[in-house]
């Protein structure tokens, strides 16, 4: 990898898909599965969509190296205070422990306080103890619970729940 000085973050491009696509494939991201780069580019068309999400990637030597996906989302909560949710982040094998992590991680900040954000939430996988280290050395905070439930899994949701969800969909339960 070239000197951290050399690294650029910058929005994705459909060129950097390929790229992006392959550090998904690591065995602690997506495990080789992943869509293909057409798939990826109509995903990409999806975010431009969405008034403030953007697939971000860090560059150095030419070489994509780091990829996160930033959503900063307005709130009626908070008076109106927008948040801000980093999701897939990613570094290269080659380039974990030389500063990328933390520079897409500075960069998310200073773009989230740039847009008023009170808030950055990030979720990490409870087994991947070497992130947590890494984020609470950034100055993150473990914060409350994160809940999940798997949806392709109709076994896996309660009656309860999906009357819950249905609801919260606008749908009227019965």
């Amino acid at each position: 990898m070239a000197d951290r000085s050399d690294l650029v973050i910058r929005p994705a491009a459909v060129a950097d898909l390929p790229a992006v696509l392959a550090l998904y494939a690591q065995p602690d991201f997506d495990d080789g599965d992943v869509m293909t780069p057409a798939e990826a580019a109509g995903f990409l068309d999806r975010f431009a969509a969405y008034p403030d999400y953007t697939l971000f990637v860090a560059e150095a030597g030419g070489a994509i190296v780091g990829s996160f996906a930033l959503l900063v989302m307005d709130n009626i909560g908070h008076r109106g205070a927008p948040s801000a949710i980093v999701e897939d982040v990613v570094v290269a094998p080659d380039a974990q422990g030389r500063g990328v992590g933390a520079a897409m991680m500075r960069f998310a900040l200073r773009a989230s306080r740039h847009k008023g954000c009170y808030k950055m939430m990030l979720s990490s996988n409870t087994k991947r103890e070497r992130a947590h280290a890494f984020y609470e050395g950034l100055g993150f905070a473990r914060h409350g619970y994160s809940f999940r439930v798997d949806l392709g899994n109709d076994d896996a949701v309660s009656e309860t729940a999906a009357s819950v969800a249905t609801a919260a969909a606008g749908e009227r339960v019965r």
